[in-house]
């Protein structure tokens, strides 16, 4: 009976290690603006996917309040936490927050509840004790990936908690030149510099509001222009693949900017209809519910980036080819 048992534990070892070393794929679903109050049938077409995990872009729920005060926040994240399907708690989940889970619409570092906003988010999400955004004020992260000798780095950033005063009227913003404006913060700029020194062979940066979009009147990394060009300046002195991941505009599409390329997925159950385009954009933007799709695989060589309807239908894909590992 030992013997047999030790058996079985060698061979569960085997078949644990064998998988890690015959793994040549991992896939997480992406998206963003999902209402709590509001149905949530896309799980079903998701959940199709087999998924490794899920990656939440922000607006994971909509708890802002114009009074400032968190009661309806509290109220969003337990609700939302019935909502969520079993399955989809049993994946590795990756999230960052946008202004509907931060507390104020279109908010930033004037936002006076932020604090606690944070600490709603880490209890929300599970994040464990010892986690860096436990003790450090933001909810940016980052974490690398080894896939078949292929070194994933994900880096989530915080573009609200340090984030200076928009100029302009809601939804016509303008273009915030200050020299001392920002979104990152000085702490995280610094933070974000040495993280991406680290070694790896693919970045995969995820952002609330769109990177590469300039065209629209929203909420963009272009309303601080110095900002863009000092993060685009950044991802194209590293010598890397580089794919943004970003949410927020009740719209998704394909971007590309020379070599680094974004998908944006929004919203998974709040559409907003309207046409919108931009010189960057590969393809059209889509109005309607959607979540998107990344996967590498080592296998076929490449990064495939899909967005996809309520119903798991195609809207937009493009592989984009792996990098060669020195």
């Amino acid at each position: 009976m030992k013997k047999n048992l030790i058996i079985s534990i060698f061979s569960l070892l085997f078949l644990i290690e064998s998988s890690a070393i015959l793994s040549d794929e991992i896939k997480f679903g992406l998206g963003s603006c999902i209402h709590q109050d509001e149905p949530q049938p896309i799980w079903n077409a998701i959940k199709k996917d087999n998924l490794d995990g899920f990656i939440f872009l922000g607006d994971n729920v909509y708890g802002d309040s114009p009074s400032l005060k968190l009661n309806k926040m509290a109220k969003a994240y337990n609700k939302q936490k019935d909502n969520f399907p079993t399955w989809l708690m049993e994946k590795e989940i990756l999230a960052i927050w946008d202004d509907h889970d931060y507390g104020k619409n279109d908010g930033g570092s004037e936002y006076k509840l932020k604090k606690e906003a944070q600490e709603l988010f880490l209890e929300f999400w599970d994040i464990p004790t010892n986690d860096m955004r436990q003790s450090r004020e933001g909810i940016y992260f980052d974490l690398i990936k080894n896939l078949d000798g292929l070194k994933i780095h994900i880096i989530g950033l915080d573009t609200r908690y340090f984030r200076s005063e928009l100029k302009g009227s809601k939804s016509s913003y303008k273009d915030n030149t200050d020299k001392d404006a920002t979104i990152l913060g000085k702490s995280q700029w610094k933070w974000l510099t040495n993280s991406l020194k680290k070694d790896s062979d693919i970045v995969i940066l995820l952002t609330s509001i769109q990177l590469l979009a300039t065209e629209h009147r929203f909420e963009k990394w272009s309303n601080f222009s110095l900002e863009r060009k000092k993060l685009i300046d950044l991802i194209e002195g590293l010598n890397k693949q580089v794919v943004v991941i970003s949410g927020d505009r009740h719209r998704g599409g394909i971007y590309q900017y020379n070599n680094i390329f974004e998908i944006t997925s929004s919203s998974m159950n709040k559409p907003v209809k309207g046409f919108e385009t931009d010189a960057l954009l590969i393809g059209e933007t889509h109005y309607e519910e959607n979540y998107g799709v990344i996967s590498i695989n080592t296998d076929s060589s490449q990064i495939q980036l899909d967005l996809k309807d309520k119903k798991g239908s195609m809207l937009e894909s493009l592989a984009i080819p792996l990098p060669r590992i020195q």
